[in-house]
């Protein structure tokens, strides 16, 4: 039942495709044991002459112990952005279906979209950046495919209840992606034990966050083993390389630094919202969620530009939608936290 509901969603092109094998796709057999001689690669070993493990199995393994699910319900891309894309072009038909975005939210979702010619549905979020969900199911059209929700959110940082998400996953007839970027920061329950009750649920988490490993660029898909069977058709044969599975392998082994750093981390917010809940040009600091906040300010371009002067980067959000005049800022390490503090102090003299 639930491969044909999945499959009645997919593009009949996409299930129609024939996808590339390597010979190791058809083997499972360590390959340090054999002779490799079908893949044209340089036969000398310097650690990367011979191409990575086309499906990731060692490095699936050790996410699914992690996360108590099955290998068969794990997919794996160039980072978050990657699975993003995979998931409209796998689900959407362009110019015919569409996604539904509730902004302000992560700007990719509706820039893979446009690249694949996929309309974006907009349901804002509500004045206290929360989910209507009267107004999502009203705006659902009859090709809408893809719901993307980002918990925490971003750019706002909030996280939205598990009621309205359950209530979006019950009752919408496509995927519902549940964007988990910023989980190892997050105090709520992820959903991802939630894939195995739930054919039409997806949730995305990343090891550029919370993990540390950005500039590996891996991001992690969890959902029912149809859905990781069509993303597996039109993935590049080896889409992962193997600096990036080597690198993930050790941080899995390094989990309880991950920890440590994750709650220096959330000890630091707290200390530095304490910090500037005083500064006068901050009109408001909202609630977050993630390892950032968001903060409303007198004049957004103007204190950007002046952060910028004083050589603080942050991110100057005043153009997302109903975030006139906010600025995100990253919770960075102690020095660097207290670099910020003094700053903002001398601006707000000026």
């Amino acid at each position: 039942m639930t491969k044909k509901y999945i499959f009645s969603l997919a593009r009949e092109e996409i299930l129609k495709l024939i996808p590339y094998k390597s010979a190791r796709d058809d083997f499972s057999s360590d390959q340090k044991k054999m002779i490799m001689m079908d893949a044209n690669e340089n036969p000398f070993e310097n650690g990367l002459n011979r191409y990575p493990d086309p499906m990731q199995l060692k490095l699936k393994k050790r996410i699914a112990e992690s996360k108590k699910v099955n290998i068969e319900q794990i997919y794996l891309g160039n980072g978050s952005d990657d699975i993003i894309n995979q998931l409209i072009v796998a689900f959407c038909r362009p110019n015919v279906d569409s996604i539904l975005i509730c902004p302000p939210t992560f700007g990719m979702y509706e820039v893979h979209a446009n690249l694949n010619s996929i309309k974006s549905l907009k349901v804002p979020l509500n004045v206290k950046f929360e989910l209507d969900e009267d107004s999502i199911f009203s705006s659902i059209k009859k090709n809408t495919k893809v719901i993307f929700i980002p918990n925490p959110n971003n750019p706002t940082g909030n996280s939205f209840s598990d009621l309205k998400i359950q209530k979006l996953i019950d009752n919408f007839g496509g995927i519902v992606v549940i964007d988990e970027a910023y989980s190892e920061f997050y105090e709520g329950d992820s959903f991802v034990p939630m894939i195995s009750k739930h054919k039409n649920l997806v949730v995305v988490q990343t090891f550029s966050k919370g993990q540390g490993l950005a500039g590996a660029r891996l991001g992690m898909c969890f959902a029912n083993k149809y859905i990781v069977e069509i993303l597996n058709k039109i993935k590049a044969p080896y889409n992962i390389n193997s600096l990036t599975i080597d690198a993930a392998l050790k941080k899995l082994d390094e989990q309880g630094g991950v920890y440590q750093q994750v709650s220096e981390i959330i000890q630091e917010k707290h200390r530095l919202l304490n910090e500037i809940k005083n500064v006068k040009f901050i009109k408001k600091i909202y609630k977050s969620d993630a390892n950032f906040f968001m903060i409303k300010v007198d004049n957004g371009n103007k204190r950007y530009k002046q952060l910028l002067e004083l050589g603080i980067v942050v991110r100057n959000t005043s153009k997302y939608y109903n975030c006139e005049n906010t600025l995100r800022i990253t919770v960075g390490k102690k020095d660097e936290n207290n670099a910020l503090i003094s700053v903002l102090s001398k601006m707000d003299l000026k």
